[in-house]
């Protein structure tokens, strides 16, 4: 069976389970507590990080772009990044966008600061940070926002990874209960039409000990 190395509350991992699950490769799902630094699991990716996808035949495949661009050529009945170039390159920019700006100056700020860094045993959260996630959240919201209202998806005419790395990211940060939804109509709209699709349901059935979702978390309707 295919398996995919992921922390819960990864947004590059549930990218990866997003375009599995939309492209209807039938994956297992292993947590990989990659502070542990376990050999075997560092042969497969020496700098220590998940996703980690390792595909029946024993190929291993590293870092969350990677194995996205690695399934739309294996499996191309389904393609998350376009048909022609011009499609191609603006997926590219936001996958890059959600996953560079948005992850350094909303995610981490609030994942990492709130979530992860003390259970880790890596001191206090930093309050500076934290306030500067929240702070940061509205700008992308309305960077969301504009682009649903401009294009029936946030690249284009179609369903694109662009649209899964945004709503992967969304989507932790809506388990912690870290989204003020009412900041921008259309970007809540758009999220509640993407969370709707069947490839989410395994995110929206997801349960973290010691962090339970708000109410609304699974409610396709908020």
């Amino acid at each position: 069976m295919r398996i995919l190395y992921h922390l819960p509350l990864s947004p590059y991992c549930r990218k990866v389970r997003l375009a599995l699950a939309e492209k209807r490769i039938p994956f297992e799902l292993r947590v990989e507590r990659v502070w542990e630094r376990r050999d075997e699991f560092l042969a497969l990716n020496p700098a220590g990080t998940v996703p980690v996808l390792v595909e029946e035949n024993g190929l291993a495949i590293a870092d969350s772009y990677a194995i996205c661009e690695y399934l739309d050529e294996a499996y191309p009945d389904i393609s998350l990044f376009g048909r022609t170039l011009a499609e191609r390159a603006e997926v590219r920019r936001l996958v890059s966008w959600f996953d560079t700006k948005f992850g350094e100056e909303v995610t981490r700020n609030l994942i990492w600061e709130r979530h992860l860094k003390r259970p880790l045993g890596l001191g206090n959260p930093d309050g500076a940070a934290i306030r500067a996630g929240y702070a940061n959240l509205k700008p992308h919201m309305e960077v969301i926002g504009w682009l649903a209202e401009s294009r029936p998806w946030l690249a284009g005419q179609q369903l694109s990874l662009a649209d899964f790395a945004a709503a992967a990211h969304l989507s932790t940060l809506d388990y912690a209960n870290d989204v003020d939804w009412t900041l921008n109509g259309a970007a809540r709209d758009w999220y509640s039409r993407i969370k709707s699709r069947p490839a989410f349901r395994g995110l929206l059935q997801d349960r973290i000990s010691g962090l339970s979702p708000p109410s609304h978390y699974a409610d396709l309707d908020f």
